[in-house]
């Protein structure tokens, strides 16, 4: 839980003051206030700014010394090439990741989540193509697993895609700063995002797991349940399912069905998503006798658009390769009923019951990498 915290004055904002009392560094060791330099902190973020290395945000300095001690939480070997683009002959070894994550505001102990997330992502088609330099800018999932959700503050319940969690902002901004000055895809040069995706570099959140009245995420992605683990995909954007007064289920599944079969890109013939499910609506899909599975069964059943529906907004389907169809031919949203094709965690507060659902850029391998 977060601890509750009073307002900061502006007298307390106004500067640091030489005191006897010490705070907390990177490292996890104490920094005597006295050695704290406001000045010296914005020169060196200013530095850093100037020579492009930041995504826009400060970024921390990543001395020989701090990305050393960021390695001490790996037994991996510090010059393995763990990610790259083929396209652009560029690569990064864990040891540029520990840099970029030590850039990037993490903990050293976080840094094996970041490095199994880099590994997930090499098993990502969209990810080792062209998919960080697409013109839909999509932002990388990152989905956690696992006890290392408590020993890391990895938020799971309110607020899990909003700020205020160290560990849910810094882990994929680390992935960000790799992309950018480790392949050098950087926004209106190699990267040609249209708009872009909201929260690019945000996106983490753990698993509630204590609150699901189904297995794991992860478990059903290959990792046995009580291990850590993370999952990755890139996406596109995301949409509220806010229903608090359905009385069936079958009502709060139409209204899952209906965000999901809006139109979105229909580039391919099917697309995939994750539904990010809250505790109160996962209950009351549990309670009335449902698996992950009836419910994925459920939706790709319903879930979809007709031809005659796709062309009157210009997106049929007809004059493509595996046309022609039918006015009424019906196109499913889902290609099957699978948890690659719409995975299923739940995460968020009870407090409302809102669900989102996320729509995937391309397609996800399907699997969960284990936390070493």
């Amino acid at each position: 839980m977060s601890a509750s915290h009073a307002p900061v004055s502006a007298d307390e904002l106004a500067g640091l003051r030489a005191r006897d009392a010490s705070t907390s560094g990177a490292d996890g060791t104490s920094v005597p206030e006295a050695l704290l330099n406001p000045e010296v902190a914005r020169a060196v973020a200013e530095y850093l700014f100037e020579r492009g290395w930041s995504d826009g945000l400060p970024v921390l300095p990543a001395t020989e010394a701090v990305v050393d001690e960021f390695l001490k939480h790996t037994d991996r070997d510090p010059e393995e090439i763990l990610a790259g683009l083929p396209q652009l002959d560029r690569v990064a070894t864990v040891r540029d990741i520990a840099l970029h994550a030590a850039m990037a505001g993490c903990r050293p102990d976080y840094l094996p989540v970041v490095l199994s997330a880099w590994e997930a992502l090499s098993h990502e088609r969209s990810a080792r193509g062209g998919g960080w330099q697409s013109t839909s800018g999509p932002a990388p999932l990152v989905m956690v697993n696992g006890p290392i959700r408590h020993r890391l503050g990895i938020n799971s319940t309110g607020g899990v895609f909003g700020p205020g969690f160290r560990a849910n902002m810094t882990i994929p901004r680390a992935l960000g700063l790799t992309v950018r000055n480790g392949f050098g895809v950087v926004p209106q040069e190699l990267e040609q995002a249209t708009q872009g995706v909201p929260g690019r570099w945000t996106m983490c959140l753990g698993e509630d797991e204590e609150s699901s009245p189904w297995e794991p995420h992860s478990t059903e992605a290959g990792v046995a349940s009580g291990q850590d683990a993370v999952s990755v995909m890139l996406v596109r954007t995301s949409e509220f399912i806010d229903n608090r007064s359905f009385r069936t289920v079958d009502e709060l599944l139409e209204d899952f069905a209906d965000t999901l079969q809006r139109m979105g890109p229909w580039i391919f013939r099917n697309s995939s998503a994750v539904i990010v499910m809250n505790p109160a609506h996962a209950q009351a899909l549990a309670d009335a006798g449902m698996s992950r599975d009836d419910v994925r069964t459920w939706l790709a059943r319903r879930s979809g658009r007709t031809e005659a529906e796709l062309s009157r907004v210009g997106k049929g389907l007809s004059d493509r390769p595996f046309g022609p169809f039918d006015p009424d031919h019906f196109h499913p949203v889902l290609a099957e009923p699978t948890a690659t094709n719409l995975p299923i965690l739940v995460a968020g507060s009870p407090n409302a019951a809102i669900s989102m659902v996320v729509r995937v850029f391309s397609t996800w391998s399907g699997r969960a990498f284990p936390i070493h």
